[in-house]
């Protein structure tokens, strides 16, 4: 406790200023005894000396990296330079090339020009050409147009007669149209007379069918009590539903009945398979299997079920017990005695998903727990013995255990891996002395003789003499042994399945009497059910022709409906016929009109006809004459064809030079539109060139590329990046110099205030500190040890108790342990010397001194508590010594509590208590 009034020194506080390091006894001290800046400040310190380290740690990484980063800049200058000048001739070669279109521009320009001036000098030749023969070629147009005019005439003419005829062929189709239509008159009526034949029999049935209902309806009914078959029918539902529940009753019966008869034939057959088992060596290592675990044993089943084994990506084996046997009986004790119960039980798999599959349906799904499953990844072929079988034999050994089992090959590798079979030697001798020395220095762990096994533990880093041997009894073999039947399990068996038989038999007549009645009970329901249906035929008979004879008026009024209905429909048909009769009487008036207007429209074909051939007559003679003129001016318009075809060729080289120049155009104003400035700079200083000589330029640029070898391409962008880094770097080198410039300041300007402080505060403690010292006859000082980092500057205690020593640093190999209690006592009252408080309490500090060390820390604190202008000291404690040194100024208080306290307070009173002892004292 520590108050702005009271100092409180427990003795646990004691203890614990006693275990801190001197690191930590500064922080403390300073808690203690100084303002609490001087805290502030040296935790200010020790981070601004951290951030310091960790910036002097960055500046040397960054100038390490820097240095390196221009080492390699210098060295790899002069690959850059030649990459550098290689580049602008290949940027030249670049150039160059993007001036093809250019080139091959001004060239098709050119030949634009020259097709150009070519087809107008032509144009110009044939326009004279047509003006000196004009005349001759009039007299040929006159006689063309001649004939065009009457071409046209003939046109003409020819459609009239087309649409003449045309016209001509329509009323030959109306007129025909109206034959059809007369004649298909003529068939409806035909067709309506025809049916109304079927009309007037049908007449004749439904007078008949009036008549037949009206002698019906004359007679009885037929009598029916619906209510009666219905009480019939349900009496026979009744009795149907009494024999169902009967049926119904006794199927849970026979169901209860046929379980247990299959469950009885399930023991038969399990017990008779067991009864097999006897007599077979896999059943009696079956068998075995059973007695030694339960669990394994249904595990077993379970794994050897072929569905089962599908379930797993590789083969699953059962334990060695039923998977293995011993090849010669006679080493069957020797190699058991190897074994253990949990490997002979083991189940092998060769991967870890079937591994985590088995574990997880043994321990899991089936909840077994006498289970044990080895992953065996190794193959047999990798286990080597430790020595030849040639050296085997020198030992006296005949074999090793692996040689003397048989199996699946994974299960023996299994046991290999943890049993070592492949290292155990087996013999059936006896071992002599000089054979067991031998194998006690050999290669060989393990081996066993007939009677006894031996485990040889080698402890190589104690000597080649630190040796141990580990002896047992061989056992007698229980598993890999051939036995005999056991009889009386065969007799067990046997009467087993014989009463289970018994109980078969009797499970079975009970079956056979349910049968029985249940085969009576359907009889029973088929006999009702034939009754039920014989009623329900009946009713619905009597029901049918009752309800007949009650709807024979309706059936009367439909029929005599109908009759009425016949009659009208021959009515209408009389109307319908006289109809039919009118319209085809019209139609045969209007086909008499079109016959005369067809005749008409022959006789204006026949006129058009002669027309048009009058018009073709004179369209021959213009044509003949066209001809005539045509081949007297031939000559001519040969010189004038001939002048059109070759204007036609220039007009085609026109278009393809124009074209060529377009598209040359467009190639090179895209050139000049994506250019650099470069590249333009150097396609202005050139001279224009044709293609053929900016070939010559590209190929002396590609001869001179070819002097400047090639290097790696990516040097330059390297050494570009390298150069930014560098840049970058010496930014943050300038950065931190100037970090670590501020915080020299910083370091230097809190410093400035801090140590001078705590120097004067150590050696105020100090000074009281040596003074209590001098006080016993000892010697001590206080002083601050000083780093370079300020978290590890520290307090050192030195002290000297003996004359003849030297100030030795206070820790718990050069003193006591009474002198550093009396030390550590020493310092904290030296650090309550200089709080500023009225009050001081020291408890129980005395507790673990020595005599000697309480007397002299008693005496130094009674000088210091009865100073004069000091505070006021409190001692608390529950014993104290005899004869300590007493101050007039001090006053002892004594506080009697606990269990065996007086009810009465005053029977405790010090005071009567010490005139009673001087009393007793006295009286001698």
């Amino acid at each position: 406790m520590q108050t702005l009034t009271v100092r409180f020194l427990p003795q646990d506080r004691v203890v614990e200023f006693a275990g801190l390091s001197p690191i930590e006894l500064l922080a403390q001290t300073q808690r203690a005894a100084a303002p609490e800046y001087m805290t502030e400040w040296h935790e200010e310190l020790k981070k601004l000396r951290n951030e310091q380290k960790k910036t002097q740690a960055e500046h040397v990484t960054t100038k390490e990296t820097l240095t390196n980063l221009e080492g390699r800049q210098n060295l790899q200058r002069a690959d850059v330079e030649r990459l550098r000048e290689r580049g602008e001739i290949q940027a030249r070669i670049a150039a160059l090339e993007r001036m093809r279109p250019l080139a091959l521009y001004r060239v098709s320009k050119a030949k634009y020009d020259y097709a150009k001036e070519r087809r107008k000098a032509a144009l110009r030749e044939m326009k004279e050409l047509e003006e000196e023969v004009a005349p001759s070629l009039r007299a040929v147009n006159a006689k063309q147009d001649y004939q065009a005019q009457i071409e046209r005439v003939v046109k003409q003419r020819r459609r009239l007669v087309e649409r003449a005829e045309s016209q001509a062929d329509e009323l030959q189709r109306k007129y025909e149209a109206l034959g059809s239509k007369i004649d298909d008159f003529e068939t409806q009526k035909k067709s309506e007379l025809s049916g109304d034949k079927a009309r007037k029999l049908e007449v004749i049935r439904v007078e008949r069918s009036i008549s037949t209902i009206k002698n019906q309806m004359r007679q009885e009914p037929v009598e029916f009590d619906a209510a009666a078959f219905n009480e019939q029918i349900r009496e026979k539902t009744r009795q149907m539903r009494e024999v169902e529940t009967q049926a119904a009753d006794i199927k849970p019966a026979m169901q209860t009945i046929q379980e247990q008869a299959l469950e009885r034939r399930r023991r038969i057959t399990h017990a008779e398979e067991e009864l097999k088992s006897l007599h077979s060596q896999a059943g009696q290592q079956t068998r075995k299997l059973y007695n030694m675990s339960k669990d394994t044993a249904r595990a077993w089943d379970w794994v050897k079920k072929p569905e089962n084994q599908e379930l797993f990506e590789g083969k699953v084996y059962g334990p060695p017990i039923v998977e293995c046997s011993v090849k010669d009986p006679i080493y069957a004790d020797a190699i058991e005695s190897m074994m253990s119960k949990a490997e002979m039980l083991a189940f092998t798999t060769t991967n870890k998903a079937d591994y985590k599959k088995l574990s997880d349906q043994l321990y899991g799904t089936m909840n077994l727990t006498d289970i044990n499953i080895r992953d065996q990844h190794a193959e047999l072929a990798q286990y080597n013995t430790p020595v030849s079988s040639q050296e085997l034999s020198q030992y006296g050994l005949e074999g090793w255990a692996l040689d003397y089992v048989s199996g699946p090959e994974p299960v023996i590798a299994m046991l290999c891996e943890t049993r070592r079979l492949h290292q155990a030697g087996v013999t059936l001798k006896t071992m002599n002395d000089q054979q067991y020395e031998a194998l006690c220095n050999s290669p060989i762990a393990s081996w066993v003789t007939k009677t006894q096994s031996y485990v040889i533990t080698r402890r190589r880093e104690y000597g080649p003499k630190a040796v141990s041997t580990r002896v047992r009894d061989v056992r007698r073999a229980q598993y890999w042994t051939a036995q005999a039947v056991d009889h009386s399990v065969e007799a067990e068996l046997r009467v087993k399945i014989n009463e289970v038989q018994d109980e078969l038999n009797e499970v079975q007549q009970s079956l056979e009497g349910l049968k029985s009645r249940q085969a009576s009970l359907k009889v029973e329901h088929d006999r009702l059910k034939g009754e039920k249906q014989n009623l329900e035929t009946e009713k619905n008979s009597k029901q049918t022709a009752l309800s007949a004879f009650k709807a024979l008026p309706v059936k009367l009024a439909s029929a005599e409906e109908k009759l009425a209905s016949l009659e009208e429909a021959g009515a209408k048909l009389k109307t319908l016929v006289l109809s039919i009769v009118d319209k085809a009487d019209q139609l045969t008036l209007e086909k008499g009109q079109l016959a005369l207007d067809y005749a008409s429209a022959v006789d204006m074909l026949r006129k058009f006809h002669f027309d048009l051939y009058e018009a073709e007559i004179l369209y021959i003679e213009a044509s003949s004459d066209v001809e005539v003129f045509t081949a007297r001016n031939q000559d001519v318009k040969n010189m004038l064809e001939e002048k059109r075809r070759d204007i036609q060729t220039l007009d085609r080289e026109y278009e393809h030079q124009k074209n060529v120049a377009k598209a040359a155009l467009a190639e090179a104003n895209k050139v000049l539109k994506d250019r650099t400035a470069e590249e333009e700079q150097l396609h202005l200083s050139m001279p224009e060139q044709t293609p053929e000589e900016l070939e010559v330029e590209i190929e002396s640029a590609q001869a001179r590329l070819e002097l400047v070898h090639e290097s790696n391409p990516n040097v330059i962008r390297d050494f570009e990046a390298r150069q930014k880094r560098i840049e970058t770097l010496q930014e943050k080198l300038e950065g931190i110099d100037n970090t670590l410039r501020d915080l020299e300041t910083k370091i230097a300007e809190v410093r400035m205030k801090w140590e001078p402080e705590l120097d004067a505060l150590i050696q105020q403690i100090s000074e009281a500190f040596s003074h209590s010292f001098s006080t016993i006859g000892a010697a001590g000082q206080v002083v601050v040890w000083k780093d370079d980092d300020f978290d590890q500057w520290a307090i050192h205690i030195q002290v000297k108790f003996r004359d003849g020593e030297s100030l030795s640093l206070l820790d718990s190999h050069r003193q006591s342990g009474g002198e550093r209690a009396v030390s550590t006592i020493f310092y904290l009252m030296a650090l309550q010397s200089l709080a500023r408080a009225p009050f001081r309490v020291v408890d129980e500090i005395n507790q673990g001194m020595d005599p000697r060390n309480e007397r002299l820390v008693h005496e130094r604190m009674v000088d210091i508590a009865c100073e004069e202008h000091t505070s006021q000291y409190f001692l608390i404690t529950p014993k104290l010594l005899s004869g300590l040194k007493f101050h007039k100024r001090m006053k002892v208080h004594c506080i009697a509590s606990g269990e065996y306290m007086p009810k009465d307070s005053k029977e405790l009173e010090f005071g009567r208590l010490v005139e009673r002892a001087l009393r007793l004292k006295a009286a001698g």
